[in-house]
């Protein structure tokens, strides 16, 4: 058996079946809300789960607060967004992989489910995020808008998938969203732009998906007409072109996306404005006090 977490903020649309898709399968979930302002922690508490709540700073922060701070009934936690599912076959094969120890965590692969349908090609897929894990093995720092993971032992990738329903709210709250998560990723890339660079090792020979997806967002901060070349990139390299409709609009809204952030980026070099982020992902220390972390 393992663990499981739901982070939720204004998940009232969502969290109904995101309950449902895991809580006859685990016998700990936990939802960790961010002060909802809707309907979220009402529809959750009809469940059998622990609600806890926690102010949000950041992914990075309110992921390891819940680590340090929330205890589970098993070793082995799995983390879930309120828009994605728990499969019965993916949660099958977490709990296989974490009696073998060959791990202290897996990535697992999202399936981007977009107007309706499933974005095969222009997502990356596989596309891998860390969500299972021995609990006091992985902590999680700050990247742009979003968080990565920090860990020191051997890690695997499981098989099994999990669907992402990106626009489930609609796509007034997907462009909402992303204009909120630009500004978080212009900084981030000032910060990348003068403090970081390119690994070309990984860009070409990099053991793992995750390492080569990194690297060549590096080299994307660098390149000229960022926004177009995303979109040629998405849209005919990776095959976009073969998602249909749904492919056009979902090429053409992260394209717009980069496009917000340079936007954004040239708006912080005119304020003078320096990055946050000097020590985004510091490996936090368990012994500290429960503030805010990385």
């Amino acid at each position: 058996m393992i663990s499981v977490y739901i982070l939720t903020y204004n998940e009232q649309v969502d969290i109904a079946e995101c309950i449902e898709s895991v809580i006859a399968l685990s016998d700990d979930v936990i939802v960790i809300d961010s002060y909802s302002s809707d309907r979220t922690t009402e529809i959750a508490s009809r469940y059998p789960v622990k609600i806890v709540q926690h102010e949000f700073e950041s992914h990075g922060k309110q992921r390891t607060w819940m680590l340090k701070n929330i205890p589970t009934k098993h070793p082995w936690v799995y983390i879930l967004e309120a828009d994605e599912r728990m499969t019965p076959e993916l949660f099958a094969e977490c709990v296989a992989v974490s009696q073998s120890k060959e791990a202290i965590g897996y990535y697992v692969a999202e399936r981007v489910i977009f107007m309706g349908q499933w974005i095969r090609h222009s997502t990356q897929y596989p596309r891998y995020q860390m969500r299972l894990f021995e609990k006091g093995q992985v902590w999680f720092g700050d990247y742009g808008h979003t968080e990565r993971e920090i860990y020191t032992g051997p890690v695997g990738f499981l098989k099994e998938t999990y669907p992402h329903y990106t626009c489930g709210k609609g796509l007034s709250r997907w462009i909402e969203k992303h204009n909120r998560y630009s500004t978080d990723e212009a900084k981030e890339t000032l910060y990348q732009l003068e403090q970081g660079g390119i690994n070309w090792k990984k860009l070409f020979f990099g053991s793992t998906e995750v390492e080569r997806r990194r690297a060549l967002k590096d080299l994307s901060l660098r390149l000229p007409l960022r926004p177009l070349v995303r979109w040629f990139y998405m849209y005919f390299i990776l095959g976009g072109i073969l998602d249909g409709k749904a492919g056009f609009a979902w090429c053409t809204l992260q394209a717009f996306y980069e496009y917000l952030i340079l936007l954004k980026v040239d708006e912080l070099r005119e304020t003078n404005l320096e990055s946050p982020y000097p020590n985004s992902l510091k490996y936090p220390d368990p012994e500290e006090p429960a503030n805010p972390l990385c």
